[in-house]
């Protein structure tokens, strides 16, 4: 891919991705490079994209920008369907597992792809036509899901045209290597590589006697038949409602190999997100044990403190370490748990684990700058200034 000429965003519908956005309409100033965005997503915000319909930009983009977790990653995924166009994907607020750089990353990451620094990886996706005669798309997961007060997801699964098991199950999944590490992988399936080729078909909290997931070549045809012993099932698309099937429904899946191409910066492995995200064994924990349930770890390979509320990060706090130093650079808690305290807990812990450590402080952070204002107990941390800063 040449030197990008017009760049497309999609937007998280709710998060606040205006430092994102400023951030992309900067670089493209430089560059002389246009910026589009979707209509009814950029009429919330004041900026300098052009307002173009999906169409338009899928047309006119030469990289698109994903601002906002793993569902808006998925999103911009299934719009550049079957084009060459590479995504990015930025995390914006909680921690995201298919975004390749966080927002402090950002400027950083657009210069990497100007000096053609960065690695193109393909994704699969699966397709298929609902009852309804609808097609959709997904690039985690389809999902047969019994509907609540229903009775159990009763389905056969035929592969090359023969019944090869029945599972009677809350749902049957159909994901891809992609997928591996979401909802199949919470209904016990296996992590996947990204560099596999193949589905992945997992029953979740299956009643039948065979409960194993099974891996499928993607050359293999997966047909799924829903069995009339099954109560009514709503077709879940990447985690979205997108129908409804019952008795003698037949779903037919098929693969779409490089349905999308992804932009790898090569910052961390598959396995090293997948160890954050699935939690495989616990990061060293800092700071103060006995405030309630939260838990501050030192995710030392994305460089921040994450906090942790039952498992979810709730918030983070960048840091760079550099010349036996430490800088505070961003706290960023997520917005739907903002006003619990917890900005005060992440920098208590960044500062007690810099105390531990010797390490000194220099904080860009404005809010770990107001903190330390209000906390002179903190002050004999803080890094002498040298005189060239």
């Amino acid at each position: 891919m040449g030197m990008v000429k017009v760049v497309g965003l999609v937007l998280h519908p709710r998060r606040d991705c205006g430092s994102a956005i400023d951030a992309i309409v900067k670089w493209a100033d430089r560059r002389d490079v246009t910026v589009l965005g979707l209509h009814d997503e950029i009429n919330r915000i004041d900026c300098d994209a052009v307002a173009v319909t999906p169409e338009e930009m899928v047309e006119r983009a030469g990289l698109l920008v994903s601002l906002g977790g793993d569902g808006t990653m998925l999103r911009t995924m299934r719009l550049v369907e079957g084009r060459k166009t590479p995504v990015l994907g930025v995390n914006v607020g909680r921690l995201g597992f298919l975004a390749e750089v966080d927002l402090p990353d950002l400027p950083a990451a657009l210069s990497a792809i100007d000096e053609h620094k960065f690695t193109i990886e393909a994704r699969t996706a699966v397709r298929t036509t609902l009852p309804d005669g609808r097609e959709v798309s997904a690039f985690n997961d389809i999902a047969m899901v019994r509907v609540p007060g229903d009775g159990l997801a009763a389905i056969g699964i035929s592969v090359e045209k023969k019944n090869f098991v029945n599972y009677a199950a809350d749902a049957v999944i159909v994901a891809t290597p992609t997928g591996s590490t979401a909802y199949s992988f919470s209904a016990g399936g296996p992590i996947v590589s990204p560099n596999v080729e193949g589905l992945i078909v997992t029953a979740s909290a299956a009643h039948s006697s065979f409960n194993r997931p099974l891996m499928l070549a993607l050359q293999e045809q997966l047909d799924l038949d829903v069995l009339p012993t099954s109560g009514r099932l709503a077709i879940e698309v990447d985690g979205i409602i997108e129908g409804y099937a019952g008795p003698d429904d037949r779903l037919c899946i098929q693969p779409v190999p490089a349905a999308a191409q992804v932009i790898r910066l090569g910052n961390t492995s598959f396995y090293e997100r997948a160890r954050r995200k699935l939690r495989v064994e616990g990061s060293a924990q800092v700071g103060v044990p006995d405030s309630g349930d939260a838990v501050v770890v030192d995710s030392f390979e994305r460089q921040r403190y994450e906090l942790l509320l039952g498992g979810e990060v709730a918030g983070v706090l960048h840091y760079r370490r550099h010349g036996g130093q430490i800088e505070l650079m961003h706290t960023d808690i997520e917005q739907s748990f903002s006003g619990r305290g917890l900005a005060s807990r992440l920098a208590t812990a960044a500062l007690e684990d810099a105390r531990s450590r010797a390490t000194p402080v220099v904080p860009s952070c404005p809010f770990v700058i107001g903190y330390l204002d209000r906390h002179p107990e903190f002050a004999d941390l803080l890094a002498t200034p040298t005189v060239d800063s």
